[in-house]
C-alpha cells in the first residue's frame, strides 16, 4: 500500500480547504438598498431590520418613521410589537421549568390546571403541555380570538380555561395543524403557576435580564418611557393612520412582547448557539435535548411547492415553523397585531438570522416577507427574484378582489329600502355559551348591535338580504365588519343568529363563525 508524504498531504488539506465554497457576504449597503426599495414601494411608515451571521450582529437599522405625526426615524433600539414571535419565549420558559424537574413535556395539562376543559373528555384528560404550543388541538383557526380581539374585552383566565368545552372541533386531535393563540394564553397561566411568578415576570428576569435584553418588555404596560416606542399605524381604510396600540390579552405568552431589533439580535444567537450564550458562549439558558425539541416538528404541514427552494417538509415545532430550502433547515416565525407585524428568519447550517419588525398593517407583511426572503437569496447565493415587485403586484391584485367583494355588499346595503324591515321581531337579548350576551336595540331609528363583554363591537345593523345583515362596526382599526345571519321561530320571530366576516381577508382573530346566539328573551 502506498503512502502519501506528509508535505503531500498538506497540500491535499489545502486544496480542500479552498475547494469548500465560501458563503458570500452581504453588504450593509446591500441591505439598505433591499429595504429601501421595499419601503419606497410598500406603505409602511418604519421597519427595523437586523442580521446576526456568523455569532456577531453584522448589520442592525431603522427606516422610515416611528410615527407619521411626529416623523422621528426608527433606530435598531425602537421597541415593537414582536406579537406571535413571542410564541418561542414562552417555550423556551417551560423548557426552562422541564430542566428544573417543575414539568414533563408530556405531563397532563390538568395535572397543573384542573379548570382546564377541552371539547370531549378524552381530549381534555389526554391534553399535554407540547399540545398547548403545537396548533393541533383539533379547534380551528383562531378559535375564541374574539374574546380579546379587538381590544377592551373583559374576559378571565376562568373564561379561558371553561371556553374550550363549548368549541366544535374541526379535525380530529393531533392530525391538523390549525393556528391558536388561547393555548398559548393556558401555557402562560402554567408558567406562571409552575414558576411562582407572572409570564411577563418570568420573561423579564429569566430571558431577558440573562440576555442583556434590556429594552425589552414583556408587557407594553411595562414601558414608562415612550420616547421609543414606535406607533401602531394602519392602512385599512386605504390612508396611512395612527391607531391605538394593541394592549395584550390576560398574559403576553400568546403575543405580548415589545422589543427592537437589537435585542432580538441577542435572541436569534441564543438560538443559533442551542441555548448558549454569553462571551465564549459559557453561559447556558436551556439545554441541546430541550433546544432540539423545540426545534422538532411535531405538527406535519405541507412543504411549499415552490421548486425554486426545493423544498421536502414543514412542520411545526414549539414556537417555530419548520422547514428546507436549498439543502438548509430553515427556523422561522411571523408576528402580526393591529399595526405591527414582525418576522424571524434562521438558517441555522449557515449561521444565519435576520429580523424584520415593522409598524403598519396591511403593507408591513408583504414588507417584511419581500425583504427577508430576498436577503436569504442573497446569502444562498441566488438570482435577484425581484421579491419586492412581486409581493407588491400580488398584495394589489389580492386587496383589489376583496375590496371589490365589500364593495358589493355595501352597494347592496346602500340601495336596499331599510324602512320596510320590520325591525321589532330582531330586537332582543342574545348569547352565545362562551362569549356572552350581544343585544339588538333601537338607536335614533336605526336596528343596532352590540356586544356586553367586548364594548368596541357596537354598530349598527342594515338590511343586507333575506333574514342577513351587515354590521360596520364603530370599531375600524382593522377589516372586522360582519354579516349577522337571523333564523326565525313558528311566529316569525327571531329565536338566534349566527355571524361571519364580510371580508374574504378578515384577519382569522375574529373568529365570528364561532358564535351561535340564541335568544334569551
Amino acid at each position: 500500500m502506498k503512502t502519501i508524504s506528509l508535505k503531500k498531504m498538506a497540500l491535499l488539506l489545502i486544496l480542500a480547504v479552498y475547494a469548500i465554497p465560501v458563503q458570500s457576504q452581504v453588504s450593509t449597503k446591500q441591505i439598505d438598498s433591499v429595504v429601501n426599495y421595499a419601503m419606497s414601494k410598500f406603505n409602511v411608515a418604519g421597519c427595523a431590520v437586523a442580521i446576526v451571521k456568523d455569532g456577531k450582529i453584522i448589520h442592525e437599522s431603522g427606516y422610515g418613521v416611528k410615527s407619521v405625526a411626529t416623523k422621528q426615524p426608527v433606530n435598531p433600539s425602537t421597541n415593537f410589537a414582536i406579537a406571535s414571535n413571542s410564541k418561542a419565549f414562552t417555550t423556551v420558559a417551560l423548557a426552562m421549568l422541564v430542566e428544573e424537574g417543575k414539568l414533563n413535556w408530556d405531563d397532563k395539562v390538568k395535572t397543573h390546571i384542573p379548570e382546564f376543559t377541552m371539547y370531549n373528555e378524552y381530549v381534555e384528560a389526554n391534553f399535554n403541555i407540547i399540545d398547548l404550543v403545537t396548533h393541533r388541538s383539533g379547534l380551528g383557526l383562531g378559535a375564541g380570538d374574539l374574546m380579546f380581539f379587538p381590544k377592551g374585552s373583559n374576559f378571565t383566565m376562568d373564561d379561558l380555561l371553561a371556553s374550550f368545552q363549548h368549541f366544535k372541533p374541526e379535525s380530529a386531535f393531533r392530525t391538523k395543524w390549525d393556528y391558536d393563540n388561547l393555548l398559548y394564553v393556558v401555557a402562560g397561566e402554567l408558567i406562571a403557576r409552575k414558576s411562582g411568578m407572572t409570564w411577563e415576570a418570568f420573561i423579564n428576569s429569566r430571558i431577558f435580564d440573562p440576555l442583556g435584553m434590556d429594552n425589552s418588555y414583556a408587557s407594553v404596560t411595562e414601558i414608562t418611557d415612550t420616547s421609543n416606542l414606535s406607533a401602531s399605524h394602519s392602512t385599512e381604510t386605504g390612508t396611512m393612520r395612527i391607531i391605538p396600540t394593541f394592549e395584550g390579552m390576560i398574559n403576553g405568552a400568546a403575543g405580548g412582547i415589545f422589543s427592537n431589533v437589537h435585542d432580538m439580535s441577542a435572541w436569534m444567537l441564543l438560538q443559533l448557539h442551542a441555548g448558549k450564550y454569553g462571551e465564549g458562549l459559557k453561559k447556558q439558558l436551556f439545554t441541546k435535548d430541550n433546544h432540539n425539541e423545540m426545534w422538532k416538528i411535531h405538527t406535519v404541514m405541507d412543504a411549499n411547492t415552490n421548486p425554486r427552494y426545493n423544498s421536502h417538509f414543514a412542520g411545526y415545532g414549539l414556537g417555530w415553523f419548520l422547514t428546507d430550502i436549498k439543502g438548509n433547515m430553515q427556523v422561522s416565525h411571523t408576528g402580526g397585531l393591529p399595526g405591527m407585524l414582525s418576522k424571524v428568519v434562521m438558517i441555522p447550517d449557515m449561521d444565519l438570522g435576520v429580523v424584520v419588525l415593522t409598524n403598519t398593517s396591511n403593507d408591513g407583511a408583504g414588507l417584511f416577507s419581500a425583504i427577508t426572503q430576498t436577503i436569504i437569496d442573497m446569502y444562498l447565493e441566488m438570482d435577484d427574484f425581484q421579491w419586492v415587485d412581486k409581493y407588491v403586484a400580488y398584495m394589489k391584485s389580492e386587496q383589489s378582489g376583496v375590496d371589490a367583494v365589500v364593495e358589493r355588499v355595501w352597494d347592496s346595503v346602500a340601495k336596499n329600502d331599510q324602512s320596510k324591515i320590520n325591525t321589532s321581531k330582531y330586537v332582543g337579548m342574545y348569547e352565545d355559551v362562551w362569549f356572552g350576551k350581544m343585544e339588538v336595540f333601537m338607536k335614533d331609528k336605526q336596528l343596532w348591535i352590540k356586544s356586553y363583554r367586548s364594548p368596541l363591537l357596537s354598530g349598527p345593523l342594515q338590511f343586507y338580504k333575506d333574514e342577513t345583515f351587515a354590521i360596520k362596526w364603530e370599531y375600524q382599526e382593522m377589516d372586522a365588519d360582519a354579516f349577522a345571519m337571523f333564523t326565525l321561530d313558528e311566529n316569525g320571530i327571531a329565536n338566534g343568529f349566527t355571524m361571519k366576516g364580510i371580508s374574504p381577508n378578515i384577519d382569522f382573530s375574529f373568529d365570528f363563525q364561532d358564535l351561535d346566539l340564541k335568544r334569551l328573551d
